[in-house]
């Protein structure tokens, strides 16, 4: 069994079914030994859900000790009920682990609307609290537990040195339809035993989740329920990184690593998805610029149905470039098709002597990637996104049913 949010020191996990779902586990705990470090970003939506609105009062003092996740039901739009639901949950998490509620972390994902079932959660709660477990299977439990339309767990582990010190980093995801930069129907949680501070935490995990997880899209919808959070325990008894020093780049770039192993594992899962996009778009002017016009370009329907025809209709993602509110000449520009960039279709805004046959090949496979030289600076930007198929048209049109 591969390495999982278990083999960081000091965390402990566990998976119930509980019964929101009809086979599946549905009820996750995730567990520190002692009060951790921690950091979250939630949805952007206005509408959001109960648990969002909770966990966002329980972060504020950046110490948190255990996350409790349910999946199958997403407590939102639930009213006063659903509140009261929510604060249960954390309630009965903090009591069965004798740790302050504000220290407990609260997530849910599944239909929106849906009364919430409120007693069969805490049922769930209670019988996780009792098994909570530091073996692999545990870890493995809690990935599962939090999955809707997924079709296979998103887990990721990564170890790394500072100052001679081990450090160890594992997260697990869930996500596969209304995914959408600025987070999406998305939950992450990461666990690591480093020691950080609050405020260096919460800004590498910001940056991590702006070039990964803000970086995929499946569908263009925003959800009510996502978050990402990070727990780091500093049971490493590394020394405590305050500043931006060479320990904090290095735990910085195995963030983004870990980030960016689950997001893709979110896109490659996306709903009736048939093939994975890398985009690119090099020599920008400015970083957000270019971010921007990769996330216009994998947010086109147009794009994405020809990604799934194997169309190789490689105007619209010109014309996807085009309106992304980003200034640059497209007399200057370059565009590739495929790995290393083996077909291009672009130069210097002209079209090249290039085969239809050519760009449909590099179509066919599993994994594309687009790449848009805009020649007007040094930035670039990577984002992912799915193909749009029938598919997930049947999953979404049936979904409550």
């Amino acid at each position: 069994m591969l390495q999982n949010l278990t083999d960081v020191r000091g965390i402990k996990a566990w998976g119930a079914h509980m019964g929101i779902k009809s086979k599946r586990r549905d009820l996750a705990l995730i567990v520190s030994d002692r009060p951790a470090t921690a950091a979250a970003v939630f949805t952007q939506n206005l509408v959001c859900a109960e648990p969002i609105k909770l966990s966002r009062k329980h972060i504020k003092d950046g110490v948190i000790q255990a996350i409790v996740i349910n999946s199958g039901n997403a407590n939102a739009c639930t009213g006063k009920k659903g509140w009261e639901g929510a604060v249960a949950m954390a309630e009965t998490t903090a009591k069965e682990l004798g740790i302050p509620v504000e220290h407990v972390l609260v997530a849910s994902t599944g239909l929106i609307g849906e009364p919430f079932p409120t007693e069969k959660v805490l049922k769930g709660i209670k019988e996780s609290a009792a098994k909570l477990s530091d073996r692999q299977v545990a870890g493995s439990l809690a990935a599962n537990a939090i999955l809707t339309t997924d079709t296979f767990a998103k887990e990721g582990f990564d170890s790394f040195e500072i100052d001679g010190i081990k450090i160890n980093m594992a997260g697990i995801a869930k996500g596969s339809g209304m995914i959408h930069p600025n987070m999406a129907t998305m939950l992450g949680f990461i666990v690591s035993d480093i020691a950080i501070s609050r405020e260096l935490l919460d800004e590498a995990l910001r940056e991590a989740v702006n070039k990964t997880f803000n970086m995929i899209t499946v569908d263009g919808d925003t959800s009510t329920n996502d978050m990402v959070s990070i727990m780091c325990n500093g049971m490493a008894e590394n020394e405590e990184i305050t500043t931006k020093d060479e320990g904090y780049h290095k735990f910085l770039e195995h963030l983004i690593k870990l980030c960016k192993h689950l997001a893709m594992m979110i896109v490659s899962d996306g709903e009736g998805s048939t093939k994975l996009v890398e985009y690119r778009v090099e020599g920008a002017k400015t970083e957000e610029g270019a971010r921007q016009i990769v996330r216009t370009i994998s947010d086109s329907n147009l794009v994405k149905t020809a990604i799934f025809g194997t169309d190789p209709n490689w105007g619209r993602i010109f014309a996807a470039a085009g309106r992304a509110g980003v200034q640059f000449d497209p007399d200057k520009v370059d565009l590739y098709f495929g790995s290393g960039r083996a077909v291009q279709i672009l130069d210097k805004g002209q079209p090249t002597d290039h085969s239809r046959e050519e760009v449909k090949k590099e179509m066919k496979t599993s994994t594309i990637t687009v790449t848009l030289v805009l020649n007007e600076g040094d930035a670039e930007a990577i984002g992912w996104g799915s193909d749009l198929s029938y598919e997930y048209v049947r999953i979404n049109a049936e979904y409550t049913t």
